[in-house]
């Protein structure tokens, strides 16, 4: 009786505290490519640049600069883990939370001037164009003072936002998006490995709302597989992209007039310009190739109008009524 009551308990904590355990687990962590080869690069040449710091086992003040979910973070958790750093050896800051002149002084200050237990320490600074530019200012001096013992890694979505005085102690890294086809199947493959089949239209509605955020995306897919199926847009609870996958799906249908509705009626302001960007890099939704190229003229007025007119909303819908009529 006490073998099989115990055989129950087991049996409990995989099929159900187990299984809830799992559902947890965040697939873009346990994605997450540790090395050089799981990473997929611009082109062989940042690879190369990439091998040649894990070989020399050092690396420069770097400046990450990309779209955001595009792998800016993982790769500099991937130069951690390929030159075998000391946790103790690492600050991870997120500056668009952390980014006032007393934050470099105070906490990174403190970190760098204590002897590293490896080689080197390493500074993270996610979100860098978050820094005031008093405290980039500021961390320009940490940098060259204890350039012997530390390093500095910063991220960003906006280059344009670093001071200059920045961008000359970093070598700069743009990781530029990835292939659309590329972007598909990553996220397939982790779909089956996690047991999943997809409906290759419903997982393309997904890649077409969110590309290129690949962080987004596989966010996204996991939320809304259950029973190992993932489920169609509207059978789903995906909460603030509900509105981009049913954009989608009407886009897909040809329906361009009832997305213009919905997109006006569910955008906010500061996203605006984001749809243009997605309209472009889905342009294939417009035809031919001919239809296409009249497609990039149209998005093109459309954002330089955005910058011009009272109304951002009243913009965007003349934009979709011009490319509903190609």
């Amino acid at each position: 009786m006490g073998m099989a009551y115990t055989v129950h308990l087991f049996n409990f904590s995989r099929n159900g505290y187990g299984e809830q355990k799992e559902m947890r687990d965040l697939w873009v962590e346990k994605y997450r490519p540790k090395t050089v080869d799981g990473y997929v690069f611009r082109d062989e040449a940042q690879r190369s640049q990439v091998k040649n710091w894990i070989k020399e086992k050092t690396i420069p003040h770097l400046l990450f600069s990309g779209n955001a979910g595009i792998g800016k973070t993982t790769l500099a958790k991937l130069l951690f883990n390929e030159l075998e750093i000391n946790d103790l050896d690492i600050l991870e800051i997120n500056a668009s939370r952390t980014n006032s002149v007393d934050d470099v002084r105070d906490k990174i200050v403190n970190f760098v001037q204590m002897i590293p237990f490896g080689d080197f320490k390493v500074v993270l600074l996610d979100e860098a164009d978050y820094l005031s530019p008093n405290a980039q200012a500021a961390l320009r001096g940490v940098m060259e003072e204890y350039h012997t013992t530390a390093r500095f890694i910063l991220t960003c979505n906006y280059p344009n936002r670093i001071i200059p005085a920045l961008h000359s102690r970093c070598q700069g890294f743009h990781i530029a998006k990835i292939d659309q086809t590329e972007f598909t199947a990553r996220v397939a493959e982790i779909l089956i490995t996690e047991g999943v089949t997809p409906d290759l239209d419903t997982l393309d509605t997904y890649v077409k709302a969110t590309y290129p955020d690949l962080r987004k995306c596989i966010n996204t897919v996991q939320m809304n597989v259950q029973d190992n199926s993932l489920l169609k847009p509207n059978e789903g609870d995906t909460g603030e992209a509900d509105w981009k996958l049913d954009m989608v799906e009407l886009f897909k249908a040809g329906k361009i007039q009832e997305a213009r509705k919905l997109l006006c009626g569910a955008v906010r302001p500061e996203e605006m310009e984001e749809i243009y960007r997605w309209l472009y890099d889905n342009i294939e939704l417009f035809g031919d190739e001919e239809k296409q190229d009249q497609a990039v003229l149209t998005i093109k007025q459309g954002m330089v109008d955005h910058t011009l007119v009272v109304d951002p909303e009243i913009n965007l819908a003349a934009t979709l009524i011009r490319l509903a009529r190609l």
